[in-house]
């Protein structure tokens, strides 16, 4: 994987216009891997996280990523025109630089339960990470698959019906993440394909306890002979996960082609800071994501309280003030020496219900640094909005940072 890198502003090869697209005929040295990884939420986050610490940590192409979107197929219409293959533009305050990644090798809409069945009914699948936000799972106050929600409901009929003995579950189409999900895996338990991981890399406190709890639930309101293999057989993995990616402009485009010769319809613009710490057990292999720096911890909730309080705390004590002070992204707020003193005394009073072996003062000065960077352009509001109980659209639905992850439904206001 090879690395460009530019000073913010300068020339440093063609225009988009004048650049061939990527493929893999023209970039052979990205083979395509074999799918030893199933990706639910194929959005810009996933790429610039889970994907690149799979193309850091595989340096044999052993670990392919068969990824399926979530609300738009879109992402999988531009990634499947260029063999999967994107760029990561890693932006700072002093420059950018990029990166090829083809660790995807294939994009899928997530309609299309059909191929997500045969990937999990196939024993070398050892994965499913999932980046679908907290409303995503669609769970109720406590957690467990919430009963009101009418595609709940359908995907509980279809799928009691789908798993009859010797239906063809092939021919089911649930349409909520867990339903999918559940489909999937009782398709590898009808296969005998053996155990398999399930890793949440959502904003959720313990997100694998959580998302196990509410498969578990699922998958007892539609079979039990289901649950019981899911108790026994998969493992369900937690993480912490950080690298700030906003959304991708038609600018990046020309950055990314400018920067390595290729035009890329679908790339993704994120911070060079990174973390991932998970906690959990890989029944059926991994890659060594250690080697790209992912953290393997037995006890996960210290780094979670960590990003939770110092990172999201002083995200939202920016967002509500900020905006006061005539303020609309982080940086802009962060450079108030007002705000910046609210960060850093909020920041003085959390540090005493953390533990001392964090490396809370580096993790604080990193903080600033990333605030600080205002070529990644981080909204006030877009962070409000995330954790607003009613934004006063008439369509969001309370969000919870720290709690069971009830969710918010994008309405108008997103």
């Amino acid at each position: 994987m090879s690395t460009v890198t530019d000073v913010a502003g300068a020339a440093a090869g063609p225009g988009a216009e004048a650049v061939p697209r990527l493929t893999r005929a023209r970039l052979p040295e990205f083979p395509s891997a074999p799918v030893r990884i199933v990706h639910l939420g194929l959005g810009a986050f996933h790429r610039a996280h889970q994907a690149w610490y799979t193309q850091l940590a595989d340096p044999d192409h052993e670990w392919g990523i068969a990824a399926f979107t979530g609300r738009s197929p879109q992402a999988a219409v531009d990634l499947d025109a260029q063999d999967c293959l994107y760029t990561v533009v890693e932006r700072s305050a002093d420059g950018d630089s990029a990166t090829i990644v083809g660790s995807i090798v294939e994009a899928r809409d997530g309609v299309d339960v059909a191929r997500l069945h045969d990937l999990l009914a196939a024993e070398t699948t050892a994965i499913v990470t999932l980046t679908v936000t907290e409303s995503g799972y669609r769970l109720d106050a406590e957690g467990r698959p919430d009963a009101s929600d009418p595609a709940v409901e359908h995907d509980v009929a279809l799928l009691t019906e789908a798993f009859v003995e010797r239906a063809d579950l092939r021919a089911a189409r649930p349409t909520t993440t867990l339903g999918r999900l559940l489909l999937g895996l009782e398709a590898r338990r009808r296969a005998g394909a053996g155990p398999i991981a399930i890793v949440p890399c959502d904003n959720i406190a313990d997100g694998g306890a959580l998302v196990r709890r509410a498969m578990l639930a699922l998958a007892d309101r539609v079979r039990t002979e289901t649950a019981r293999w899911i108790a026994d057989e998969v493992s369900f993995v937690s993480s912490s996960v950080d690298r700030i990616t906003p959304r991708p402009t038609p600018a990046d485009e020309a950055t990314a082609a400018t920067l390595t010769g290729f035009a890329d319809a679908a790339p993704v613009v994120t911070e060079p800071f990174t973390d991932w710490v998970l906690s959990g057990d890989f029944p059926a292999g991994r890659p060594a994501w250690e080697s790209a720096g992912a953290r393997f911890v037995d006890d996960l909730e210290p780094y979670e309280q960590r990003k939770l309080r110092l990172l999201n705390g002083a995200h939202s004590l920016l967002a509500y003030a900020g905006p006061l002070r005539g303020h609309t992204t982080v940086a802009e707020a962060v450079g108030d020496e007002q705000c910046r003193a609210w960060v850093e005394e909020y920041w003085d009073e959390t540090e005493r219900h953390l533990p001392d072996d964090l490396g809370l003062t580096a993790y604080r000065t990193a903080l600033l640094e990333r605030f600080d960077n205002a070529r990644i352009e981080h909204r006030l509001q877009q962070i409000a909005l995330e954790g607003s109980p009613n934004c006063g659209c008439g369509s969001c639905r309370p969000s919870s940072r720290n709690g069971p992850p009830v969710g918010r439904e994008p309405g108008p206001c997103a």
